[in-house]
């Protein structure tokens, strides 16, 4: 059986939180709890696989705000890209603070640099260091089943916001050229926000990235 994906807008930034996991030994993550932490497990019970770890694209508010309860409930390590750690226990650096609804994190368990590969079971994720949206955004690729969690680094017909602490339009657009245009056309672009996509459209049709201020 092919590797299952659900995805789940949540909380009032409608954020694209994605349970993935393999159909035949059930092994699988949580990328993204960034909100309703209850509506999360009910959606792990209700598909019945057996969660790993908790990825984290990027640490701003709403990627981490159901981070605690996930993790506390079903004790799960907690990973992150090297270098937005520092985001997840401080409302100022996540952007929480600016709505008024200061929002923490646990420390990871662990940080990822680029080009590791990581696993849990039968599944397994290389690490795409994708800095620009922040310092420590990552991407997570399953090369075998050709998805891509891109968090907010690149979405349909857009990128990501380059204008919150640690963030640099020029960075972003490198990144994305050597880290995400560089893999096959047909490879599935499931971003923080928003409808999935494809490398393959978006090389084509990006405004951000073909013709135009910033290609």
């Amino acid at each position: 059986m092919p590797k299952q994906l659900k995805a789940l807008v949540l909380g009032p930034f409608a954020v694209n939180c994605y349970l993935y996991w393999d159909g035949d030994s059930g092994d699988g993550v949580i990328i993204d709890p960034g909100a309703d932490g209850d509506q999360i497990l009910a959606a792990v019970r209700s598909e019945g696989f057996k969660p790993r770890a908790i990825l984290l694209t990027h640490g701003h508010i709403d990627h981490i705000a159901a981070v605690e309860q996930v993790k506390n409930s079903l004790k799960l390590p907690l990973y992150i890209g090297d270098g937005d750690q520092a985001l997840l226990d401080d409302p100022m650096d996540n952007g929480s603070a600016f709505f008024g609804i200061p929002v923490s994190a646990p420390q990871p368990d662990r940080c990822l640099a680029d080009e590791e590969v990581i696993t849990f079971g039968t599944v397994s994720l290389r690490v795409l260091a994708t800095p620009g949206h922040s310092i420590g955004s990552v991407c997570y690729l399953d090369e075998t089943a050709g998805n891509l969690f891109c968090g907010d680094a690149l979405f349909a017909g857009s990128i990501g916001r380059t204008d919150l602490p640690g963030g640099s339009l020029e960075q972003l657009l490198k990144s994305i050229r050597a880290k995400i245009l560089g893999l096959p056309d047909s490879v599935v672009c499931y971003p923080g926000h928003g409808p999935s996509t494809t490398v393959g459209t978006e090389r084509v049709s990006n405004p951000f990235l073909v013709g135009g201020a910033f290609a």
